[in-house]
């Protein structure tokens, strides 16, 4: 039975999801369970955990987070981890978790990868939102409604079903009018913030730009930040036409962007709206007002609103 594991996603719930099935699985529930992050603590921290006897269980379950981040030139830890998981220690589980694990040239992740039993996770969110409401009757629409306003991120979804299921809990019916009043948008992403925000845009509908202007300012976000959001969103979008011309995948744009490929599914159904042009003249656009609002008295407020107007 294998007992060391190399989780790859992005997810939090995804992932916990795995090292929960892992654990079962294994018959090690009544473990004592460890995690150690690599962006705050050493790998060493780890090792030594591994290496130690437990006082109340002989069974323990190490999980080492953000291995990403590990110091690839501590080549005694390194070496330290290899030399465990090749020995197979049966009383405990060591259970690795990283967004994505590059070996590239390094002869001790070489041999790490080769000894650890490997798992991708990743969810469909629209399945995943099926599934979380199997039991309600929801408004047609309601389903991609919540997808969108959380971006497909499952640990999102999850929590925003689970109040949505909560607060229909007696007549079991979720509508289109209970999604917008408890899901929360997460304005704080680009991505979400700018969405709707740039198709209008686009479409030259100033009205309903005006309309989502209004509703942003309203959860607070500075005129300032905006700016940023957008910049960022036309960037990407540059980027993706680009590569789209190159006949690159969603998957591949993604990885080479560093970012979901749900965001370059969105961000594609935006970028037949410009020309490579357009959408550098707009980001040159949005530098300007950045640059007037830090170093003049402008109306922040003004100069965006005449940028919506003069588009």
């Amino acid at each position: 039975m294998k007992h060391n594991y190399l989780i790859e996603g992005e997810d939090f719930l995804t992932i916990q999801l795995e090292i929960d099935k892992i654990i079962k699985n294994n018959d090690f529930s009544d473990a004592t369970i460890s995690y150690y992050d690599m962006q705050e603590v050493a790998l060493e921290n780890a090792l030594e955990d591994l290496d130690t006897y437990g006082f109340f269980t002989s069974k323990k379950v190490i999980v080492i987070t953000n291995f990403e981040n590990i110091d690839l030139n501590n080549f005694k830890d390194l070496e330290r981890l290899v030399r465990y998981v090749k020995s197979e220690c049966s009383d405990n589980i060591l259970i690795v978790v990283t967004k994505k694990f590059v070996v590239k040239d390094n002869k001790f992740l070489k041999e790490l990868k080769k000894n650890l039993e490997s798992i991708s996770v990743s969810l469909e969110p629209i399945s995943y939102i099926k599934n979380e409401l199997k039991d309600y009757k929801a408004d047609t629409g309601v389903i991609n409604m919540i997808n969108t306003y959380c971006l497909g991120d499952i640990t999102r979804i999850h929590n925003e079903c689970s109040k949505l299921k909560d607060y229909k809990l007696e007549d079991k019916f979720i509508g289109k009018n209970d999604v917008e009043e408890l899901a929360i948008k997460k304005l704080g992403d680009a991505t979400e913030l700018t969405f709707s925000f740039v198709r209008a845009l686009a479409e030259k509908n100033k009205k309903e730009v005006l309309k989502l202007y209004e509703e942003i300012l309203n959860y607070h976000v500075e005129p300032l930040s905006l700016i940023g959001l957008l910049a960022s969103q036309f960037r990407i979008m540059y980027q993706v036409k680009v590569l789209d011309r190159r006949r690159t995948s969603n998957a591949e744009i993604a990885k080479i962007l560093e970012t979901k490929e749900y965001r370059i599914i969105k961000t594609r159904e935006l970028t037949r709206y410009y020309t490579e042009n357009e959408i550098l003249n707009l980001i040159i656009k949005l530098s300007d007002i950045d640059l007037k609002i830090k170093t003049t008295n402008s109306d922040s407020n003004m100069l965006l609103q005449l940028f919506i107007l003069n588009m």
